[in-house]
């Protein structure tokens, strides 16, 4: 295997990996070139929300090759083209043999809740001390538990006396959240997401924790819950503020994350027609929101 890299400017390296896609590249990537350095800059928005920008003033194109000769005439066929002007080839190199499933593997590790409970994926042993644990490993849908709003709900769910409880996990991604309420004994629960491959990731984790539940997309949400859990981002927040409400049974709790520090005052606002939100836990500038129903 062979890699090919470029160094192109932002308004050429949609033409430079279109013509690497045609030169049977066997991938295409791009990356900030000045990342880590003190012109690095963020690309990205709130879902549904246009990113501040396009792309990066200078980026980092690498393309990989099954051999050399390919990677050799793709980088002179480049360099022939009228819209290669103001890009540099930075060289083309061998790619080391390595053992891909090994090295995605050793990058996730188990992901202490509490000292007592753990996310752990299928390839570790549970630590000693794990007395509850989420087996998971990394998939298509969001949720792995490293996240500090991943964790922070699940932090609150064993916290909780859900025992018998009737819980709905709203954006539920992997399920992650619905699992864990399982573990602590809620006994009737929804898992809800747009997003078909969600439901299929929450199914799957289930099963595979032996939890039972039940997971469709939005409209299978049904009713009052004990516990409303939505780890989403602000801005579905804000505008899902009356469904999620309305899930709420009497006495209830509603549980929201993926809020920004600097977000809490907007999203107390645009949950003061329905209910009062307070900041219940706060970790790496995310901070978690709840309230009673």
């Amino acid at each position: 295997m062979f890699e090919l890299s470029l160094l192109v400017p932002e308004s050429r390296v949609e033409d430079v990996s279109d013509a690497l896609d045609a030169l049977d590249a066997l991938s295409v990537s791009v990356e900030d070139a000045d990342a880590h350095t003190d012109a690095e800059r963020a690309l990205f928005g709130e879902p549904g929300m246009p990113p501040p920008k396009e792309g990066w003033q200078r980026s980092r194109v690498v393309a990989l090759f099954s051999d050399e000769a390919l990677a050799q005439e793709a980088a002179r066929l480049l360099q022939l083209q009228d819209f290669f002007e103001g890009c540099q080839l930075l060289g083309v190199a061998a790619v080391p043999e390595q053992d891909w499933v090994r090295l995605t593997q050793s990058q996730f590790a188990p992901v202490d809740v509490t000292p007592e409970f753990w996310i752990v994926p299928t390839w570790h042993e549970p630590p000693a001390q794990a007395r509850h644990v989420i087996r998971l490993d990394p998939g298509l849908a969001f949720g792995t538990g490293t996240h500090p709003t991943t964790r922070m709900c699940l932090r609150w769910i064993a916290t909780q006396p859900l025992a018998g409880q009737r819980v709905l996990d709203y954006g539920c991604g992997s399920g992650i959240l619905a699992i864990g309420a399982a573990k602590y004994g809620a006994s009737d629960i929804d898992a809800v997401d747009i997003d078909p491959a969600a439901v299929r990731a929450t199914l799957d984790n289930a099963q595979a924790n032996g939890v039972t539940l039940k997971a469709g997309l939005p409209d299978a949400a049904q009713g009052l819950y004990h516990t409303v859990l939505a780890n989403i981002l602000a801005t579905p927040l804000k505008m899902l503020a009356p469904l999620l409400r309305a899930h709420v049974a009497p006495g209830g709790s509603l549980v929201l994350a993926g809020i920004l520090e600097r977000q809490a005052d907007e999203l107390t606002a645009a949950y003061a027609p329905y209910c009062h939100l307070t900041v219940a836990d706060a970790q790496d500038g995310w901070i978690l929101m709840t309230a009673r129903g």
